[in-house]
């Protein structure tokens, strides 16, 4: 992929998990806000989440220098994913491990790029 603004820094990182109880909105609402300082970004909103019917809950966190969003699954596993877009670096380390210590999950995968 070609990078239309070299000028701009961008950083992504999705961190997917199994975990072991079902993740509620007061979880993700900790989360998102603990992640925010875990990683020094500014958080502009206090995190927002919403669950549907089919598919589990969602969150979301809206930083000074973008944000994130949650998802989690209660079926058919209990599973979740985090997508972090960002335009101030960050330490993906310290993302995967506090995201794994915090939901005390057996296996996490992630990627940046």
């Amino acid at each position: 992929m070609h990078d239309l603004a070299p000028e701009i820094h961008r950083q992504r990182l999705v961190v997917e998990g199994l975990c072991r109880e079902p993740i509620d909105a007061e979880s993700i609402k900790t989360y998102l806000s603990q992640l925010s300082k875990t990683i020094d970004m500014v958080a502009l909103m206090e995190p927002a989440t919403h669950q549907s019917p089919l598919y589990g809950w969602a969150g979301w966190i809206h930083w000074e220098t973008s944000g994130a969003h949650f998802y989690a699954w209660d079926q058919p596993r209990l599973f979740f994913s985090v997508d972090i877009y960002a335009c101030k670096p960050f330490s993906v380390d310290d993302v995967v491990e506090y995201t794994r210590a915090f939901f005390d999950s057996p296996h996490v995968e992630f990627k940046a790029f």
